[in-house]
């Protein structure tokens, strides 16, 4: 095998009932990794996972644990098939950094779960007391749309998304997000287009999560592996604990800077991505990220 591969890892919003169940069915080790979950929550992931229904599935504190399990119970079956196959390095995007982190060795899963339970929790309860909403943004650069924001009202709007080539997710409150829809209009975006989310993540509203978060972050063990971990706040190569600590502390409330992720590691001559976890949205990212 290559030893120039990528591992990286879907986020939020690539949930759906019945993900990860073929691999439950048919792999010992995806069976173990759902048991070894609800053993460390103390709860039964299974049936609302598998069955839904899909509104409960969605919400915040439910969707990320979920994606996280299923990543890993995923990612667990493939090596047990291809025990050669090891990555250089490993990336997430949002949610999916933490999977990269186990993935990479540096937080085990029985550390890493409870962190991502909480991060799930602390999202979502800040969704409700500082609701928001996300767009995608498409045709239109990030110096364009960054100087768009600036003309609205402050605290209203930011850009929470670079994910690849004329796509810019955009988070703010309800009237923030209509006023950059117009204003981002005007500029010449070819659309702007509401995203289903509860919340606008990957910006200030944000705030009270990650300070809640950030304590849990500090106590988690971070080990050194020879598996490289590229993370979303920098959009590049993180070396020490310390560093990755803070970025996933900062990662809450800044933008996921996706692709200059990608081409950081393109340059350091990774030619081959494997998207482990549900669907293919950041392989068709991947594809426009020339």
């Amino acid at each position: 095998m290559s030893k120039k591969n990528a591992f990286i890892f879907p986020g939020q919003g690539a949930q759906y009932p019945g993900m990860g169940k073929d691999f439950y069915d048919h792999f010992s080790v995806a069976k173990e990794t759902f048991e070894e979950a609800e053993d460390i929550l103390s709860c039964n992931l299974k049936k609302l996972i598998f069955e839904g229904p899909a509104d409960e599935l969605t919400l915040t504190k439910n969707s990320q644990v979920g994606i996280y399990v299923v990543s890993m119970a995923i990612l667990r079956s493939i090596l047990s098939q291809f025990p050669l196959l090891t990555p250089s390095v490993c990336a997430g995007l949002s949610l999916g950094e933490y999977t990269a982190l186990t993935a990479s060795g540096k937080i085990s899963f029985k550390d890493c779960l409870p962190l991502v339970k909480a991060r799930a929790t602390f999202m979502h309860e800040a969704c409700e007391t500082s609701p928001g909403t996300m767009n995608v943004v498409l045709g239109l650069d990030e110096d364009k749309i960054e100087a768009c924001l600036k003309t609205l009202k402050p605290q209203e709007a930011w850009i929470a998304n670079l994910n690849c080539p004329g796509q810019v997710v955009i988070a703010g409150t309800k009237a923030g997000m209509e006023a950059a829809a117009v204003a981002l209009k005007e500029a010449g975006a070819k659309r702007v287009l509401p995203l289903e989310v509860s919340g606008a993540f990957h910006s200030s509203l944000m705030q009270e999560a990650q300070n809640r978060l950030a304590p849990q972050i500090q106590q988690t063990p971070i080990v050194e592996t020879p598996i490289d971990i590229v993370m979303n706040v920098p959009g590049d190569y993180v070396k020490n604990s310390q560093d990755i600590r803070s970025c996933m502390t900062a990662q809450v409330t800044k933008c996921v800077r996706w692709e200059k992720g990608i081409r950081a590691m393109t340059k350091e001559g990774i030619d081959t991505f494997f998207e482990i976890g549900c669907g293919k949205t950041l392989s068709g990212m991947n594809k426009r990220i020339k």
